[in-house]
């Protein structure tokens, strides 16, 4: 049965480039969550190319004394990505320095470790304030100014990368609002990739880290276990014993994180590959898990496809 509802409304763009109109010779890209790992190693990586402005913001802009290289291509400044005054701060000092933002990237985050049913609201609101909503808001901030101010003094439109996880697309045990936050900003950036008007050529990007060896992954809290959950073998306890410990996992580092994501956009910019990926796995695990978990949903969808489809073989009787 063909009906309208079986069909696809909507489908990325296969020339979804890095700019359907020439770039400017001087790119400006801000990337938050830089006072260390994948933020700090992109910005410091980005100042290697001449073209390229950079952006950096952290919560307290004196973990950002240490980049090197830029002078005036390099603008520090302080960003708390739950509070609206920081934001709207952080925005219009990029626009005063640069005049223009063409490259947004959400990388700043929080993990915390619980068992669904143990309830610990100020650490899973915090996870949503960190992980969700302040993203969200600095995005549609960064599409207004690839939409408006942009076009002022060069090209409109620009690229978008919101930083997540594999865990945005594949779960796992004992982090389920830290999943659940991903998750989310996942189906916001591909819901706004879809709704975006195609002359104003912003394309956007979700980068999805594994396991990196950064200070993020040392800092991570984990709540008390729910006492449902104590007992051994139980899978969070199991996952939880397993991460306690991570110096000998054999993570991704930070600097080859950040080169992915640079590249995805360079390569993009210099014609390498032409577009840029709506969804790009970073390290070996991430790109894995991802590749499994669609298997395990294509085999899922092929097993019960008879049973899914009852609902369309049901012929409704005329009155």
């Amino acid at each position: 049965m063909d009906t309208k509802a079986n069909q696809v409304p909507y489908n990325i763009p296969a020339d979804a480039v890095w700019f359907n109109k020439p770039p400017p010779l001087d790119i400006s890209i801000a990337v938050t969550g830089c006072s260390s790992g994948i933020g700090k190693s992109m910005a410091q990586q980005l100042l290697a190319y001449p073209e390229y402005r950079v952006v950096a913001t952290a919560r307290n802009p004196s973990s950002l004394a240490d980049l090197e290289g830029g002078d005036d291509r390099l603008l520090t400044t302080a960003l708390e990505v739950t509070s609206k005054e920081s934001r709207d701060a952080a925005v219009a000092a990029a626009l005063a320095k640069f005049g223009r933002i063409d490259v947004f990237v959400n990388n700043a985050g929080q993990a915390f470790h619980s068992d669904s049913e143990q309830s610990c609201p100020e650490e899973e609101r915090q996870q949503f304030d960190v992980n969700f909503w302040g993203p969200m808001e600095l995005t549609r901030h960064a599409v207004r100014v690839m939409r408006e101010e942009n076009p002022k003094n060069g090209p409109i439109g620009g690229v978008i990368i919101n930083v997540t996880s594999f865990v945005g697309f594949v779960s796992i045990p004992g982090c389920p609002f830290y999943c659940a936050s991903k998750f989310a900003l996942e189906g916001f950036t591909e819901t706004f990739a879809k709704e975006v008007h195609p002359d104003w050529n912003i394309h956007f990007c979700l980068a999805e880290p594994g396991g990196v060896a950064t200070a993020f992954a040392d800092n991570r809290k984990f709540g008390v276990p729910h006492p449902a959950y104590q007992a051994p073998g139980t899978p969070t306890r199991e996952f939880e014993a397993w991460a306690q410990n991570l110096s000998d996992m054999g993570f991704s580092t930070a600097e080859g994180t950040a080169k992915a994501i640079i590249e995805a956009v360079h390569g993009a910019k210099e014609g390498a590959r032409g577009r840029i990926p709506l969804r790009l796995p970073t390290g070996s695990d991430s790109f894995h898990m991802i590749k499994r978990e669609v298997d395990n949903i294509a085999a899922n969808l092929n097993e019960f496809q008879q049973v899914s489809l009852i609902p369309s073989n049901q012929v409704t009787a005329k009155a």
